[in-house]
């Protein structure tokens, strides 16, 4: 048996979640931004006078992608610091340039910064899935915008909408996720070069005590990163308010799709929708005819795992005494990218499904036609009372008809009966009980609704991201 299969993989790696998000939290990504990050830095400081030549930067930068991992694992091996393994291994490398790397800095420069670059990165990619998940719905409610179906309330049946006013409702649990990435993507900003407390003396000693230039280093590594801004203040790390929020939001993606799979697993259970099944697709070992709908159910179990993580971060804060204390660390490394995977492949799933959703109109009219009958009785007592039929009267008929055509369907399986009972009373003989009965009648403005909705919400958003198109990852179901 090869070795690797001696130890345990991580399924959202080798299972779910895409290549690229896999990439942007891989240790090639990490270590190699954490030397960009001390370039960034010694160029800064060069620019603000300290003795760094163009020399040293000029080997620092041909050197940033040709990472000696072995040397960089026996210096932490004996150092029993990750990043000083690193400072090491790189300074082997540049050896003119060893003398200045981390210059000033504290670990949490490459670290905190670092983290902050993939989460950025990685919330853009969330993002970009998102908008093609609600686009894909939006193709489905309007397809679908005026084809009635039951209406359920506490698991009950309820007043009719349609197919495409329900898609709207998934739509838009995620059009409101979508607005929170949006709103911490914008809010996102650099931790910078803050020193070991955050009080940045390092860099104040190196820069002969001159704070404007202080200032102007931070300003010049920040603009390096490509973020606008830096946090106003910090201690020895980023605020680590910024993971609670971010996982707020990522489990906030995650509620929406489980809520929208978990309709769809129960559409599935009525046969009036189905998520796409492959050709040679096997639902159960055991029972050969099953369609089960796996990828809904998958979405649902990942999303779990991504709610359930949303407490990590926030634990996390909360414990943080005073400038830092390092229990977040190991936290941070598990949470941080795990979230992240788990919920791309949530939206890989979800776009998969939306893709492919089958409807059933006939199953879904029948289902509705053994419902209707009950809900259309407001409408023809209405009409009865206008063809002259007294209120009272009509209602208590109605009554005792609903509840004997109610025991047939409950007591004796079979079907519902109460028009046909209706239609044999004289009381019931003006009303055109066809035309009363028609699904259309009772679904309300949705189809309107439908328009609006991608008109006034959906538009917009596909008019600002025109250029995100879908890369449909692979689905291992």
């Amino acid at each position: 048996m090869p070795n690797e299969l001696n130890q345990y993989d991580n399924p959202l790696i080798t299972r779910y979640a895409s290549a690229r998000m896999s990439e942007i939290w891989s240790p090639r990504r990490k270590f190699g931004t954490w030397r960009r990050l001390w370039v960034a830095l010694a160029e800064a400081e060069a620019e603000l006078g300290l003795p760094i030549t163009p020399e040293q930067i000029a080997q620092l930068k041909e050197h940033v992608d040709d990472i000696d991992f072995e040397a960089a694992a026996r210096y932490e091996r004996k150092l029993r610091h990750d990043v000083m393994a690193h400072v090491h291994a790189y300074g082997d490398a540049c050896p003119d340039a060893r003398a200045i790397i981390h210059l000033g800095a504290t670990s949490c420069f490459v670290g905190d910064n670092t983290d902050l670059l993939l989460l950025r990165e990685s919330l853009e990619l969330v993002r970009d899935r998102l908008v093609v998940v609600i686009g894909r719905l939006a193709d489905f409610a309007l397809n679908h915008r005026d084809l009635p179906c039951l209406a359920f309330t506490h698991m009950q049946p309820a007043q009719p909408t349609t197919m495409g006013k329900r898609a709207c409702l998934w739509a838009y649990d995620l059009v409101l996720d979508l607005a929170e990435i949006e709103h911490r993507l914008a809010a996102l900003k650099a931790r910078g070069p803050k020193g070991t407390t955050g009080t940045q003396a390092s860099f104040l000693r190196l820069l002969a005590g001159d704070h404007e230039k202080v200032r102007r280093l931070e300003e010049l590594v920040c603009r390096k990163l490509g973020f606008e801004e830096t946090y106003a203040v910090t201690g020895q790390t980023y605020p680590r308010k910024i993971d609670s929020q971010i996982l707020s939001v990522l489990s906030g993606v995650a509620q929406s799709a489980h809520k929208m799979a978990g309709d769809l697993r129960l559409l599935a259970h009525r046969k009036e929708v189905e998520e796409p099944f492959e050709k040679d697709q096997i639902g159960s070992s055991a029972m050969a005819y099953k369609r089960n709908p796996m990828r809904s159910e998958r979405i649902c179990s990942l999303g779990r795992f991504v709610i359930s993580l949303e407490s990590s971060p926030a634990m996390t804060l909360s414990t943080q005494g005073l400038e830092r204390t390092r229990d977040d660390s190991a936290n941070r490394r598990l949470v941080l990218p795990q979230a992240f995977l788990a919920i791309d492949a949530v939206l890989i799933l979800c776009q998969n499904v939306a893709d492919g959703l089958v409807v059933y109109p006939k199953v879904i009219g029948a289902n509705l036609d053994a419902e209707l009958p009950f809900m259309a009785t407001e409408n023809i007592l209405m009409a009865a009372v206008a063809a002259g039929g007294d209120r009272q009267d009509l209602h208590e008929r109605i009554r005792r008809h609903s509840q004997a055509a109610a025991a047939v369907v409950k007591q004796e399986g079979g079907q519902n009966d109460l028009i046909s009972r209706l239609a044999a009373d004289k009381a019931f003989a003006g009303v055109d009980l066809e035309a009363v009965l028609d699904p259309t009648q009772f679904v309300g403005r949705a189809p309107e609704q439908v328009d609006e909705f991608l008109a006034e919400v959906v538009a917009p958003i596909r008019q600002k991201y025109a250029g995100t198109s879908g890369s449909n990852a692979e689905v291992n179901v």
